[in-house]
């Protein structure tokens, strides 16, 4: 069925006029419910970037459906309140169609204009915005009274529109002819006394006789009583299908003076008040404000002005009186007579001036004050002494009554009664969908109560505060129910607010404070408390402040951890002089001292952290993340397909947005910072509202590979989007936000571009290119200016160059970009190289980003780090390690005051520029060995310059540094008689060397591979090593005789002799070839040869009685083994990946094996049951369970406890299975784990080369 002719010639007559009006996005909503239009249509009307290009696009749609679609339009012009558009439409609609709405203008005539003028009914004000959805409420229950009387409540606080919203509602021809023909009488009550009420009725009374012929006329009533039964009598005889209305009633007692049993309609901002009288009730609950939209045309129309046309204070009112009807149409009618004050009289509303704010036509009271006042002097003065109270609540937060009943000193459900009159009176706002209840001020009458209460603030702070510290005298709230989070949250500023001091510090400089709220609340809250009371704090102790935030910036990703983590051992992290650690320190010894397990670092001053604050905002790598322009907030986006916003100073979270439907590639923020663009995976980019967290663009249609990079204009003079992406050739766009398709398309690249990047001023835009080249382009023409090839200047294996990215200097004559391992330098002019900065050959450069202040290059690389140069001196002037994978992004802050980095590993870093320096800290490899007695404990491993390095570590005293190796040290062994240390590289070579001279004492040449693994044995006399080539090697080290182990096919990463008894010369071998071998050490001949697992053996360990031996294997199972018959005795099933690590424990009763889920499971040795599974519980979703592999395990002497390594260090009860305590080591992925006989010691590596050195407390 297509359009009648008639309807089509009406839009396309009022085409101009509708195009200019309407909002399409309201209209829609209907149309979609009516079912005449659907989401797809929708979405390519909403994709129109103007309101009126929206409009055009939506009629065009119209024209092309049928009459159902006009009549679902016309109605939604009606119930959208576009009376005078609706009017257009009205004579061409089709006929024999569906009930329509009747618009405002044309719902009532003459003759009921004449029935609502003689009864009273005020005239619509002179600024009039329809509110149709409401006053069809009240109309639906009008209907209601049809048949019988009853008691309609129009509800609501003051200042909502009640008395317009009544007067529109009875604005209606139908409803006053089926319901109301004997007429419709306004009452304008308000704050009464007896005798004024009596007159007032009298009064009506007379109006209601005037009609009556003059021998039936009565004297007025003398009393209430009589005027009562006058007014009944009335009613009843005379007007029985009549419509009273009571506008603005207050006192059950007035209103009993009206409980006649007739139909009446009342206006209130008592919920409550027709309890007090009989017969059918019902109630219509008036929103305290506008919608934005509304209220501008409010504005609009006191100001002669277009909406869109307001100036931007306009939307600033209208929010900061959160849309008000009486303080929109106050301002209004101020602006009408002096147009030129938006600014003041926004400046009034934010400093709460209400009596500023006067003159309102036909509003009782002359200003804001007034209006407020009037509500709250109804109360009893007990009840206004405490809504007093609720000055201290702050804006926009709800509270339950448990808080208020703390207050108040009150029971519970004393304080709901209370509440509910508050809430009745339209004093107070209530949640109902939350249980229990949560209670809310409206943001004017919380201004009204502080101004009104100034003086008093202190006091009322200090009251709420005392009376916290009555009831959780004891301990303080944990439940983390709504009573506890509110005072977790903001007990705070209730002490900053009562200027009391001495208890912020007491409770801020609290390690029981921090470990409650950060469990509670989260990190970022703690720290924008740090922030905010900082000058507060710093007058007690800025270095202790100092001290706390920092602890809590860098250990924020670690508290967001579920379960959540200890904070007394987090703590025990920090350095010694730290407040933080004083306390950790106090509470562990006490903690200790019942049995619970807490482990000091004793060479953490060794560490320097230079972080300032750690965030991690996504499960998954983070690919992108930028600073907002005014440096205030930073957006990242990555593999979880979401892109998040947070404070640059706390980390807290202000937004979160499901972005795309496959991995967020790229964030950027507009200039202004009021626009976020996004590219994915999912060849889609995507332009964001920041502030409301909107979708305002999607260009999806133009490239068809993922989008790698997205950009816009430095500037917004003429702003622009450019997005790069795989696409081999119209790879390269620049998008107009006001246009449907891309504006330019730069042509030139013939493979994948991985970055856009625009010159300073925005007259270029750089590109670079997978083809090896950096293209300058130029953004005016989308012209190529030039192309410098990369290619080129890389000398090695030139053909497979990828250009990663570029960046511009601050004055624009430098361009910056990175290829394989190096970074280069460019004058824009001449295309010259000016410098090269190049690192190892094993490092990608992946990003890199020019300061806008200075002279300084931030680098990232695929090493973990992060190294800021100064291009000027050619100089690395910091590294900024912390990282624990690639480091994806970085970039400068607006003022180069901070940096920022984003990572695989899931966080966001930020760094002060001018703190972070270059490291002397040397980084340790993870293949190390140790020598540990009460007196010392000496450490042997490579440092990351591939020198071998003999420390001290309870000093951390350099015993010996060799010079640098040619060839990579892959293992490390050392013995105390003779004082020696061996050493074995990539190349083969095993090397002994006396300590601490560094004298080589032997160089042993046969391995024709990597050595993989090296041990002393006979009283260091024999050096045993294994290999990559499948061999083993037995030497007599000082003889350089050696003795060769052959039969394994592949590599040998580890070997163990079966006993240390010297009698006892069997070695076990195991290998990735899935064989264990036994060899006699002292012939070298093959003892047994076993053909253990399917899959490579990964661990091998012999029991402490030399009876049993275990194996674990990639094929997922562990294997017990008896060493007399090399039989297998127990096959141990269970484990869900590669079982990795086992070790008996010391009675031999035990097998824990673990594996590379993180799991840990505890076996029966004897008769190869299971007992335990341990590390259930993970740290997230994306993370194995022990953050890790599990690489090492060893029990305590006494068999009650476990120590386990992965991503961290747990202790666990053997008993119980249950994880006692956690190191959270700066890096992770720990190799092995060094524990003294006394299981007091623990020594690990990291893997960014942090040497621990962990000592129980107690």
């Amino acid at each position: 069925m297509v359009l009648e002719e008639g309807a089509r010639s009406c839009l396309l007559r009022f085409r101009q006029r509708l195009e200019q009006d309407i909002k399409p996005p309201y209209l829609m909503d209907h149309m979609i419910s009516d079912g005449v239009m659907t989401i797809d249509e929708e979405e390519k009307v909403r994709r129109q970037l103007t309101r009126k290009d929206q409009a055009t696009a939506l009629l065009e749609l119209l024209l092309r459906k049928d009459n159902s679609a006009y009549i679902s339009f016309y109605n939604a012009l009606v119930k959208e309140a576009y009376d005078d558009l609706a009017n257009l439409l009205h004579d061409d609609l089709p006929r024999n169609s569906p009930v329509v709405y009747n618009n405002g203008c044309d719902s009532f005539t003459s003759y009921v204009q004449v029935v609502l003028s003689e009864g009273g009914v005020p005239q619509r004000p002179v600024v009039f915005v329809s509110r149709t959805e409401l006053a069809n409420r009240i109309r639906e229950k009008l209907y209601l009274l049809r048949n019988e009387p009853g008691w309609i409540t129009v509800f609501g606080m003051a200042g909502s529109g009640k008395s317009v919203l009544a007067a529109e509602a009875v604005r209606h021809q139908g409803l006053v002819e089926e319901c109301f023909p004997d007429g419709v009488h306004w009452f304008s009550i308000g704050q009464l006394d007896k005798p004024d009420l009596l007159v007032k009725i009298q009064a009506l009374c007379f109006r209601l006789e005037q009609s009556m012929e003059p021998q039936s006329l009565h004297r007025p009533p003398n009393s209430l009583d009589e005027a009562k039964e006058r007014l009944r009598f009335l009613m009843l005889r005379r007007y029985p299908r009549s419509l009273l209305i009571l506008d603005d009633i207050w006192d059950t007692t007035v209103l009993k003076a009206f409980d006649i049993h007739c139909r009446i309609l009342l206006t209130t901002r008592n919920r409550s008040l027709t309890d007090s009288v009989s017969g059918a009730k019902h109630e219509v609950g008036v929103e305290s404000g506008l919608d934005e939209s509304k209220a501008l045309e409010i504005l609009a129309l006191y100001t002669n002005n277009k909406p869109h046309r307001l100036p931007e204070e306009a939307r600033s009112i209208v929010r900061e009186c959160k849309g008000s009807p009486l303080v929109v149409s106050l301002i209004g009618a101020l602006l009408k007579e002096k147009p030129d004050r938006w600014h003041y009289y926004l400046h009034q509303l934010q400093r709460k001036q209400f009596k500023r704010i006067r003159k309102s036509s036909s509003y009782d009271y002359d200003a804001l004050d007034q209006a407020m006042s009037a509500s709250i002097e109804v109360l009893p003065e007990e009840h206004r002494e405490l809504y007093r109270d609720l000055t201290v609540i702050e804006k926009d937060i709800k509270i339950p009554a448990k808080v208020l009943s703390i207050l108040w000193d009150k029971e519970q459900e004393e304080v709901e009664d209370i509440l509910e009159d508050f809430v009745n009176k339209s004093l107070l706002f209530m949640d109902s969908h939350h249980k229990p209840y949560l209670y809310y001020l409206h943001d004017l009458q919380l201004d009204f109560l502080v101004e009104q209460n100034r003086t008093q603030l202190e006091s009322l702070h200090t009251k709420v505060v005392r009376q916290y510290q009555q009831h959780y005298k004891d301990a303080p709230p944990t439940s983390g129910d709504e009573e506890c989070l509110y005072w977790i949250r903001f007990l705070t500023y209730h002490m900053a607010k009562a200027n009391l001091c001495q208890e912020l510090y007491s409770l801020m400089f609290s390690l029981d404070w921090v470990s409650i709220k950060a469990k509670i609340m989260s990190p970022a809250h703690l720290i924008n408390d740090y922030v905010e009371y900082g000058p507060i704090l710093d007058k007690e102790n800025s270095e202790v402040r100092s001290q706390f935030q920092e602890f809590l910036s860098l250990n924020g990703h670690q508290l967001e951890q579920r379960p959540f983590p200890d904070v007394v051992q987090l703590a025990l992290s920090q350095p010694q002089n730290s407040e933080v650690y004083r306390q950790a320190l106090q509470q562990a010894r006490e903690l200790a001292s019942t049995g619970k397990l807490y482990f000091d670092w004793l060479n953490k001053n060794s560490v320097e952290s230079l972080s300032r604050l750690v965030i991690h905002p996504h499960q998954g790598s983070i690919y992108s993340a930028c600073f907002s322009h005014n440096g205030a907030k930073i957006a990242s986006c990555g593999a979880s397909k979401t892109l998040k916003v947070f404070k640059s100073t706390s980390g807290e979270k202000l937004i979160e947005i499901q972005a795309h439907d496959d991995e967020v590639l790229c964030c950027a923020f507009s200039p202004d910072d009021r626009l976020l663009a996004t590219c994915s995976s999912d060849r889609k980019v995507k332009v964001w509202n920041v502030e409301r967290a909107m979708l305002l663009r999607v260009f999806e249609e133009e490239h068809e590979e993922q989008v790698n990079h997205c950009e816009f204009t430095n500037t917004t003079q003429r702003l622009l989007l450019a997005t790069c992406s795989n696409d081999k050739i119209l790879n390269v766009k620049l998008w107009n936000l006001n246009k449907r398709s891309s504006q330019n398309t730069m042509f030139g690249h013939f493979e994948a571009v991985n970055h856009c990047c625009f010159s300073p001023d925005d007259t270029y835009v750089s590109t670079s290119s997978d083809d090896g080249t950096v293209k300058l382009f130029q953004v005016s023409s989308a012209n190529e200016w030039k192309t410098i090839n990369v290619r080129n200047m890389c000398t090695e294996n030139s053909e497979d160059v990828i250009v990663k990215c570029s960046t511009w200097t601050a004055d624009g004559k430098r361009i910056i970009c990175a290829a394989r391992n190096a970074v280069l330098v460019l004058d824009v002019e001449t295309s010259d190289l000016l410098l090269e900065i190049r690192t190892s050959r094993l490092s990608m450069v992946q990003y890199c980003h020019a300061c806008p202040t200075s002279n300084l290059l931030a680098i990232a690389f695929s090493n973990y780090a992060v190294e800021l140069w100064d291009l000027e001196a050619n100089k690395k002037m910091a590294d900024c390690s912390g990282h624990l994978s690639w480091v994806q992004r970085v970039q400068f802050s607006p003022d180069g005051s901070q940096l920022l980095s984003c990572s695989d590993d899931q966080t966001v870093r930020l760094w002060e520029t001018n703190k972070v320096h270059t490291s002397s800290a040397v980084c340790l490899k993870r293949d190390s060995d140790l020598l540990l007695s009460e007196e010392e404990i000496i450490v042997s491993a490579a440092d990351n310059c591939n020198r071998l390095q003999v420390r001290e570590c309870r000093t951390g005293s350099v015993l010996f540094q060799s010079e640098e190796k040619p060839s990579r040290i892959r293992c490390t062994s050392m013995c105390r008689q003779p004082f020696a240390v061996a050493l074995g590289q990539e190349d083969g070579t095993v090397q002994v060397l006396g300590l601490p001279s560094g004298e080589v004492l032997a160089t042993l040449l046969g391995h024709t591979k990597t050595v993989l693994h090296c041990r002393f044995c006979q009283k260091g006399q024999t050096l045993i090593t294994s290999s990559e080539d499948t061999t083993i090697r037995v030497w007599k080290w000082q003889s350089g005789e050696c003795r060769v182990l052959q039969g394994h096919k592949e590599q040998i990463r580890c070997f163990s002799l079966l006993s240390n008894s010297p009698p006892d010369s069997r070695l076990l071998s195991w290998s990735f070839d899935g064989t264990v071998k036994v060899w006699d050490v002292g012939s070298g001949e093959k003892l047994q040869d076993i053909d253990a697992h399917r899959g490579a053996i990964l661990s091998c360990h012999v029991s402490p009685d030399g009876r049993l031996f275990a194996t674990t294997s990639a094929d997922k199972t562990a294997k017990l083994w008896l060493c007399e018959s090399w039989q297998c005795v127990h096959t141990l099933s269970g484990h869900q990946d590669c079982a990795r690590s086992c070790r008996f424990s010391w009675d031999g009763r035990y097998l824990a094996t673990g594996d590379d889920r993180g799991e840990i499971r505890l076996w029966c040795v004897k008769e190869g049951s299971l007992l335990k599974i341990c590390s259930r519980e993970g740290k997230d979703g994306m993370d194995s369970l022990h953050g890790g592999w599990v690489t090492d395990l060893h029990f305590s002497p006494d068999n009650s406890l476990l120590v386990s390594t992965g991503g961290y260090i747990k202790w666990w009860s053997v008993e119980r299975g249950e994880a006692l305590q956690t190191f959270y080591p700066t890096g992770s992925a720990l190799k092995k784990i060094h524990v003294s006989s006394d299981f007091s010691t623990f020594v690990t590596i990291d893997n960014i080369g942090i040497l621990y050195v962990l000592q129980r407390i107690g």
